[in-house]
């Protein structure tokens, strides 16, 4: 069917987001007893041939995983940006504007952009006889889609939404994937053992490409190796195909050497913290081999300058010195526990006032478990979606006496502010909702971040 004249749209961008949040979100509301029902790739699909398969018009880099995926997407894109072409990047969620989860060359789409792709897709929905109605996620992948082929990119970096096997992007036909570290994350939809959450996010490997995989569990990497192996898929695996030496680390950059399956790689530097995000790096590095194997020209220099410039909100941000304000969006017990290592590991404070607030599908207790202990001061609180767990019901799984219990993230902020100071450590974490509100408190003008 022939796409749609451009001229028939007329939008504002009020109006856009307006129509794109009446779509069911499962993002805020949660999956509840929808399982596995609320992921109809078959839609996806239909939806994007009505627009004549705007996916197969771009080669793309498809990424998934539990932790790191969103840094690894971030990392290629820059990469293939600083190598002179031109690149779409599709992530979520997004913490303040809708129009974040849609870039191009790091760009987040514009309002007059937005508003017309979002149109394009109400008016073919409205005018199809077969009456069809995406998700808020799977609209916004098809927005996607068609603006990227719009712009002409010359690469896609497509990070799943959740899971991989029937995730919105797996309409996408990459030739090169990424998993990402896997850990236990949606348990009731991908599965309660590694074995099956790897199955789940081995879906977007395809037939004859190559799949990059950061290091995993055994029972993850043995469902990894035979997933690849039934579709002729080449594996590189950083650890033992690409290994990287910590050189320095401090609360402002990471350095360290790679060595690639290709080339060497001597004093990258990247501003995301952690040795978690060495891993990501390496990830990114095995994606950008892969494709220079297929014939894009990417010097070493170019990936390094790609990593250094890499950001990434809400991955140990840090937002404020003295004391220090450090957003992460951790919302497993794994992550957790390699976001407090981080903290030790990167920062030197006097005392760690933790913010909390997590969704009501996520594991309170092994993130309080995580974090908890490593705390003089914890804030639990709330945000404003009808998915998150009040501060009362976190409080159950915390073992300590100087809790502060709080009903939203502004008056979490607050307090953490009163009773802080110059040397201390502000974390805010546990949900990208909570992190998405802080930033919106913190960037008020009359605020109050501290400016030491």
């Amino acid at each position: 069917m022939a796409i749609i004249e451009r001229q028939m749209h007329r939008m504002s961008y009020r109006e856009a987001v307006e129509y794109i949040d009446s779509f069911i979100n499962y993002e805020k509301i949660g999956y509840g007893g929808k399982g596995r029902d609320a992921f109809r790739l078959d839609r996806v699909g239909y939806i994007t041939g009505l627009f004549g398969n705007p996916q197969d018009s771009f080669p793309s880099v498809h990424i998934a995983g539990t932790k790191g995926k969103g840094s690894i997407a971030n990392f290629v894109s820059s990469i293939l940006i600083e190598a002179g072409l031109r690149v779409g990047l599709y992530t979520s969620p997004h913490l303040i504007s809708p129009r974040e989860r849609i870039k191009l060359n790091n760009k987040i789409i514009n309002e007059k952009d937005f508003s017309f792709y979002v149109g394009e897709i109400k008016n073919r929905l409205d005018n199809e006889k077969n009456k069809i109605s995406p998700t808020f996620f799977e609209l916004y992948t098809i927005l996607a889609l068609n603006y990227f082929r719009a712009k002409g990119i010359d690469f896609a970096v497509i990070e799943t939404g959740l899971g991989g096997r029937l995730d919105a992007t797996n309409v996408v036909k990459s030739s090169v994937s990424v998993i990402g570290s896997l850990s236990y994350d949606h348990t009731h939809l991908l599965g309660k053992t590694l074995g099956k959450i790897a199955f789940e996010k081995c879906g977007i490997i395809k037939r004859e490409s190559t799949v990059i995989t950061a290091p995993q569990r055994r029972e993850a990497m043995k469902v990894i190796w035979e997933a690849a192996g039934a579709l002729n898929a080449r594996i590189v695996s950083v650890g033992k195909d690409i290994t990287f030496r910590e050189i320095y680390h401090d609360a402002e950059k990471e350095v360290f050497d790679i060595k690639g399956a290709l080339h060497n790689y001597k004093r990258c530097t990247i501003k995301l913290l952690g040795r978690h995000q060495l891993v990501n790096a390496c990830c990114a590095v095995g994606a950008v081999e892969a494709l220079e194997r297929k014939g894009i020209r990417i010097s070493p220099e170019t990936v390094k300058k790609g990593m250094e410039i890499t950001e990434n909100p809400s991955r140990c941000q840090v937002i404020a010195r003295k004391p220090y304000i450090v957003l992460d969006g951790a919302q497993n017990e794994a992550s957790s526990r390699a976001l407090i290592g981080t903290i030790k590991r990167n920062f030197k404070y006097k005392r760690l006032i933790l913010i909390l607030g997590v969704s009501t599908d996520k594991d309170v207790k092994g993130i309080s478990r995580a974090l908890a202990p490593f705390s003089d001061t914890v804030i639990l609180t709330k945000a404003k979606v009808p998915r998150a767990l009040d501060s009362r019901s976190i409080k159950k799984f915390i073992k300590m006496k100087n809790i502060i219990l709080t009903d939203f993230v502004e008056e979490a902020a607050r307090k953490a502010l009163a009773v802080a100071g110059a040397e201390d450590l502000i974390l805010i974490t546990g949900s990208f909702f909570v992190t998405g509100e802080a930033v919106k408190f913190f960037s008020k003008k009359h605020g109050g971040i501290p400016t030491g």
